[in-house]
């Protein structure tokens, strides 16, 4: 008996015009998507519109194809151009048009300043849903490579170095021209277009040598604070001591750049940063805080410092600043990296608790060391330090602490490894801040629609 299999036929044609509705399953992540975003507050985005030239597409639609694009892994505007024709869930949220790629990426880079109040919004609604119960959040960084390759950066010694180079190369170009008529000269050496391309060479170095000298500048003024302060601190202890301090003496700062110093030529705010595979990329460090109950990022932005220690300010105001939409925060954990006296205090003072190992933690403890006896109550409750190393050792402590691995880092490795997103499409610190909430928009959608499901 021959098989009977179910009839497939192309060319009959409906009885009825088909909608999109009908393709798309009820649970599916881009209705999720849209219901969002019908709920979000868009006339600060529509007033933008001068209602002049051809008729633009609607915000809810475009923000809904960038949101939803971020949180399934396409980010390119030409990849999401080609998807409104290819894939249903693309099609039924922007309801069968197809807006081209310069659109999409005209609309990104023009209301990327307003994705912060939206992202706040969003979570706002994840509240209301009973989904986000904030109380204690996990706060890390990552580094994401910038749309720029190291290659493409210039150092300050060989930025003088190629300068001498080229004004000499000028030098006798504008000597050739001067023997042009009692010479013969190369065919194809053309004098006045060899000089323009060394001008425009000779100028693009002018710049980032200013750019180059400005960072050394900001580093010694830093370097020269700090000097100072090492040196008053010696100088306090050795008063009530009567001792002269243990150790060697800080060193003053030197002024100007090094040989080693350099910018980037094709996005010069972005900084070469060590990588964990032990390499160096031209890259940026993205912050982020995650409320450890929800797994939802809560705070994020952008920074070109390698190093996390100047990351808790940014993150203790964004939190502050969202306190009366989204709740307090009660307790903050972070790593090794995020530690120092100030931090401490600073995070104490805004009445959170702080969870801030005071050193890099070791894998595979031993025995001994994983049951220690904690550390003794201090007897003054004035050092906020000694308090939090206290808590740090005791049983509570461990497990709360032990919790920050499984909620930040978790969120970094789906954003770059479930999604993909390994590398920004913007240049430039404020593009790179803005796509960077872009990202966590997305990635909070994917994750309210897991929770909700």
């Amino acid at each position: 008996m021959a098989t009977q299999f179910i009839p497939l036929d192309r060319d009959t044609p409906y009885l009825l015009p088909a909608s999109v509705q009908d393709y798309l399953p009820e649970d599916h992540l881009a209705r999720f998507v849209v219901d969002i975003v019908e709920q979000l507050d868009l006339r600060q985005l529509s007033a933008v519109y001068a209602g002049k030239g051809s008729r633009p597409y609607h915000p809810a639609m475009m923000l809904a194809l960038l949101f939803y694009g971020y949180a399934s892994g396409t980010f390119s505007s030409r990849k999401l151009e080609k998807a409104t024709y290819d894939s249903i869930a693309y099609r039924y949220i922007c309801a069968n048009s197809h807006p081209d790629h310069d659109s999409i990426n005209a609309f990104r880079k023009r209301f990327l300043k307003e994705l912060k109040g939206l992202f706040v919004a969003i979570l706002v609604i994840a509240k209301e849903m009973g989904t986000l119960k904030l109380g204690t959040v996990s706060l890390d960084g990552t580094k994401i490579k910038a749309n720029a390759s190291k290659h493409k950066a210039l150092s300050w010694g060989y930025a003088n170095k190629l300068e001498k180079q080229l004004q000499e190369e000028v030098e006798e170009l504008m000597r050739l021209a001067e023997q042009a008529d009692n010479s013969t000269l190369p065919e194809e050496l053309d004098i006045p277009e060899e000089l323009a391309r060394r001008e425009d060479r000779l100028a693009a170095i002018g710049r980032a040598k200013q750019e180059i000298a400005l960072r050394a500048q900001q580093r010694y003024e830093k370097d020269q604070a700090e000097y100072e302060e090492k040196l008053a601190r010696r100088k306090e202890q050795e008063e009530k001591s009567g001792k002269k301090p243990r150790g060697k003496a800080p060193q003053s700062p030197q002024p100007g750049p090094k040989d080693k110093d350099q910018v980037n030529l094709t996005d010069e705010e972005s900084r070469i940063m060590p990588t964990s595979s032990g390499g160096f990329e031209q890259s940026y460090n993205a912050q982020a805080s995650v409320d450890i109950e929800s797994g939802l990022i809560i705070t994020g932005h952008m920074t070109q410092h390698p190093n996390d220690k100047q990351e808790v300010d940014p993150t203790l105001a964004q939190l502050q600043a969202q306190e009366d939409a989204l709740g307090k925060v009660d307790k903050l954990l972070a790593d090794a990296g995020y530690f120092s006296e100030k931090n401490v205090k600073a995070i104490d003072e805004q009445a959170i608790t702080p969870y801030l190992s005071t050193h890099r933690e070791r894998h595979n403890v031993p025995i001994g060391e994983r049951f220690r006896v904690p550390v003794e109550a201090p007897r003054s409750s004035d050092d906020p330090v000694e308090q939090m190393q206290h808590r740090l050792s005791t049983t509570e402590g461990k497990a709360l602490y032990a919790k920050r691995k499984s909620t930040i880092e978790p969120t970094f490795g789906i954003i770059k490894q479930v999604l993909g997103f390994r590398q920004f499409l913007l240049r430039g610190l404020e593009c790179v801040e803005g796509e960077w909430d872009l990202v966590c928009i997305g990635y909070n959608l994917k994750r309210m629609f897991e929770l909700s499901v």
